[in-house]
């Protein structure tokens, strides 16, 4: 396929979408610490990410021949779309890939807090069958919780859709944009600090736009209940890890269930780290078979560019 366009793949795509793509492009895959990465990129017309490719202006300086970069997930906080799009570059990604994926992530955390079971690996007698059996959960039911949900895009709405369903008590959220009531899914806009100062499990979904960085700080983290539940699936970011270090050490009855962090990998002088009551995930919240073919399917919109047709998801100005 000597006349066939150059895609470079940075990282982990699932076979059959790599595969895929080979078929339409000559495909070079090698990571940007690869020593074949500069040459490859000064030819390629696409270039398919993920998390950790950093697409700013200083790697586009060397993507001379560059028409279109691909992200292999729902965020675009590693490229740089308009540094791409005042050289003419388009940017794609799947905005739709991973929603279920987090949000049953985001469920499953918050049960295993509110529903903590005891695992049986052993005959034991009746008397300790018994105290196990007698043993109450410290929080109530999720039909007596309010869940608020800051961020009330595809995610959030598909969280007050299965809160809705669990029998959430109430569900709250905050947006910056008016969300129409059909795609609520019974949940109220509130004000910020509202959402932070009734929620009983507070889940954050936002976007990762500049104006978000440290968005959840002191002023908001310390509005929020002594024994609230605090997740944080959507950008380490936005909220202020040392502010939420000294929450959690001052309620020892909250829990902070946080699957992104600022840095990724965090180092030891992490403020997070080591706390009873944060639970620290590796960014895995996306990490299903579905959602990873999902994303890697990325390839379409980038075959569909360098063809010269319009990709089903252009990313947003």
């Amino acid at each position: 396929m000597s006349d066939a366009p150059t895609v470079i793949q940075t990282e982990h795509l699932a076979e059959d979408a790599a595969a895929w793509l080979g078929e339409q492009c000559t495909l070079v895959r090698c990571s940007p610490d690869d020593p074949r990465f500069s040459a490859a990129l000064e030819a390629a017309q696409g270039l398919v990410v993920r998390t950790y490719t950093i697409v700013n202006v200083d790697l586009l300086e060397n993507a001379r021949a560059l028409k279109v970069v691909g992200r292999a997930g729902a965020g675009l906080d590693n490229i740089d779309v308009a540094a791409c799009r005042a050289r003419g570059i388009e940017v794609v990604y799947t905005p739709e890939a991973n929603t279920q994926a987090v949000v049953e992530f985001v469920i499953a955390r918050l049960a295993a807090v509110v529903r903590p079971g005891a695992v049986l690996e052993e005959a034991v007698p009746l008397e300790t069958w018994k105290r196990l059996r007698a043993r109450r959960p410290d929080r109530p039911q999720m039909s007596d919780m309010t869940l608020g949900v800051l961020g009330l895009g595809r995610i959030g709405r598909r969280l007050a859709e299965v809160a809705a369903a669990i029998g959430f008590q109430r569900v709250l959220y905050h947006d910056l944009v008016e969300i129409p009531p059909r795609d609520r899914h019974g949940a109220s806009p509130e004000p910020v600090e509202r959402v932070f100062e009734d929620a009983d499990v507070l889940s954050i979904h936002v976007d990762g736009r500049k104006a978000n960085r440290r968005y959840v700080g002191s002023g908001l983290i310390d509005r929020m209940k002594p024994d609230v539940i605090f997740v944080n699936a959507s950008r380490g970011f936005v909220v202020d890890s040392l502010a939420l270090a000294s929450f959690l050490r001052g309620h020892p009855g909250a829990v902070a269930l946080l699957d992104v962090h600022d840095p990724e990998p965090f180092d030891a002088t992490y403020p997070l780290l080591g706390l009873p009551n944060a639970q620290l995930f590796p960014h895995m919240a996306a990490s299903t078979r579905k959602a990873d073919h999902n994303m890697s399917w990325v390839v379409r919109d980038v075959a569909a560019v360098l063809a010269g047709e319009r990709p089903r998801f252009p990313a947003p100005d």
